[in-house]
């Protein structure tokens, strides 16, 4: 198989350093890479159930519509332009080190890479808790271990490379819409309730309702620039990535609203859908067999979702060991398989130990890092406008100064509101996490310095 040559970027004045590109990197063509990036970023429309009934299915509905403009949109345009400018691996990371310094660079990894064991070990659990349904769990111990095998699972699916990982995804993909395809079908032929009403549920204060499916539609339609840790990884990243960002965006919208809004339109009720309620929906709308077809979907998604995962966050400890933060054991890169398997165990390690919390515990926390690296990365890409007007793009976001502004502004208003109205326990661990970037940077350079 052969290896990926360094892709060219066009910055002037870039430190080398961000090109030295480990060798023996496999690729994988678009089909893969876009199945791989749905799955990180949607992995269909489970999870979304109690926005339903927590603000109304016309609000919920209309959040799910809304929001992407605000903030999936932009997000990709930016990450699209950048890739296009500085293909490099490590992505957003790499990208905010050149933009914003070296010390925001590596806050920019370090959150991602630690807030994402958080992540990888939530979906897990996750995986764990559908299991339960066919295989009773009798103890948290039980349950760990259960989480903790699906991780060793996608562990080695990732050593094995990404080609099979994007294979596999591809092809479990396929597998999942077929019952969603279905239920949609026989859910609009059943119609029997208009799925936008009521739009506001009666007895609740609007910020209860308004801040429930905000919330759930921003942690849903985030994230679009993780996968740019693996642009070396992708055939011609300067032409699929904004491919692929293109295609996974309305098909990521079309896939929720129009299964929520199936069931909706024949059930009409909305007061009992929550978490998981998708596969009693199933049931109801076609039976026993349609029910255990959503079931598996689910079950699928969590898998796809955690293998995905999972093959962004291990490019990070690769690429800052690349560039002199980590161990250089970790930069390694395994001749047979073209893969960094001691970054991949480790991150499957650290995300084991965290798999005996719940999944609203960890995703809570892991929020804060995942908002914290998206406003960088679109800070990052203001700089990029303002430094490099003139470098080539075979991409580039539409708008001037103004669209620019806009388009850095919107996500990160909309990041600040959900932070503001975070619990007390989730700002609390948020910001320790957040906290330890610069404890880690300063460590990290003492040592190097020591070193020197």
């Amino acid at each position: 198989m052969p290896s990926v040559a360094r892709s060219s970027s066009s910055l002037p004045d870039v430190p080398s350093s961000l090109y030295c590109s480990t060798k023996h990197l496999r690729r994988i063509g678009l089909a893969p890479f876009v199945a791989v990036l749905f799955a990180y970023c949607t992995g269909g429309p489970f999870s979304l159930e109690s926005a339903i009934s927590g603000s109304g299915p016309g609000l919920a509905l209309t959040f799910l519509v809304v929001v992407p403009f605000l903030l999936s949109v932009p997000i990709s345009m930016a990450t699209a332009e950048m890739t296009s400018i500085m293909p490099v691996e490590g992505g957003f990371y790499r990208w905010s080190r050149t933009a914003l310094g070296d010390f925001w660079g590596f806050q920019c990894g370090w959150w991602n890479w630690t807030g994402t064991f958080l992540m990888s070990a939530a979906y897990g659990v996750s995986v764990a808790d559908y299991f339960e349904y066919w295989l009773p769990l009798h103890s948290r111990i039980e349950h760990w271990a259960l989480a903790v095998l699906f991780l060793v699972i996608v562990a080695y699916l990732n050593v094995r490379g990404i080609q099979v990982v994007g294979n596999l995804t591809l092809i479990l993909l396929l597998i999942m819409f077929v019952p969603l395809v279905v239920f949609a079908v026989l859910g609009f032929h059943e119609a029997r309730f208009n799925p936008f009403h009521p739009f506001f549920p009666t007895g609740k204060r609007w910020q209860e309702a308004y801040g429930v499916g905000l919330a759930i539609a921003l942690w849903t339609y985030a994230g679009y620039e993780q996968l740019s840790t693996i642009i070396e990884e992708v055939e011609k990243p300067e032409r699929n990535f904004p491919i692929g960002l293109a295609i996974v965006i309305p098909l990521s919208i079309v896939g929720y609203v129009v299964t929520l809004a199936a069931g909706l339109a024949a059930l009409g009720n909305w007061q009992e859908w929550q978490t998981g309620y998708l596969v009693t929906a199933g049931r109801l709308v076609g039976g026993k067999i349609l029910g255990t077809g959503i079931f598996v979907a689910s079950v699928i998604a969590n898998f796809a979702l955690l293998d995905s995962t999972l093959l962004s966050v291990s490019r990070l400890p690769l690429t800052m060991a690349e560039d002199g933060y980590f161990h250089p054991a970790l930069g390694r890169i395994d001749a047979r398989f073209g893969t960094p398997v001691r970054s991949i165990l480790l991150s499957a390690a650290l995300c084991s130990a965290l798999a005996i919390f719940t999944v609203p515990q960890l995703i809570a926390v892991y929020a804060w890092t995942r908002m914290a690296t998206s406003v960088q990365t679109m800070l990052s890409f203001w700089q990029f406008r303002r430094k490099y007007p003139n470098t080539p793009r075979s991409f580039r976001a539409p708008g001037g100064r103004f669209a620019t502004l806009m388009m850095v502004l919107t996500p990160t208003l909309l990041f600040a509101w959900a932070m503001i109205y975070s619990d007390v326990s989730t700002r609390k661990w948020g910001l320790l996490n957040l906290a330890s970037g610069p404890l880690a940077y300063l460590w990290v350079h003492y040592h190097r310095r020591e070193e020197k």
